[in-house]
């Protein structure tokens, strides 16, 4: 995978359309379990997935700790027949 101008050149291509989603996975052990729930969740529907970006990252707090971690993803996936 190679990286130009902003854009990964081996999974992305000027003739495909993108859609993008928001979904917000949580965890009570790390913010990337929180990301690899939310995209394993995401994956059991969603087909054709590319790309995420993580927009928020929060937390539930416990008795003074962190109860869960908390992460907002925007998932690019490329719409079927593009």
């Amino acid at each position: 995978m190679k990286l130009t101008n902003n854009i990964w050149s081996t999974r992305m291509s000027s003739h495909h359309t993108y859609k993008k989603i928001e979904m917000v996975g949580s965890s009570q052990t790390s913010i990337e379990d929180a990301i690899k729930n939310a995209l394993s969740e995401c994956n059991k529907t969603v087909r054709n997935m590319d790309w995420f970006e993580v927009v928020e990252t929060r937390g539930h707090i416990v008795d003074g700790g962190v109860g869960h971690f908390q992460v907002t993803l925007k998932i690019g996936f490329r719409l079927e027949g593009s």
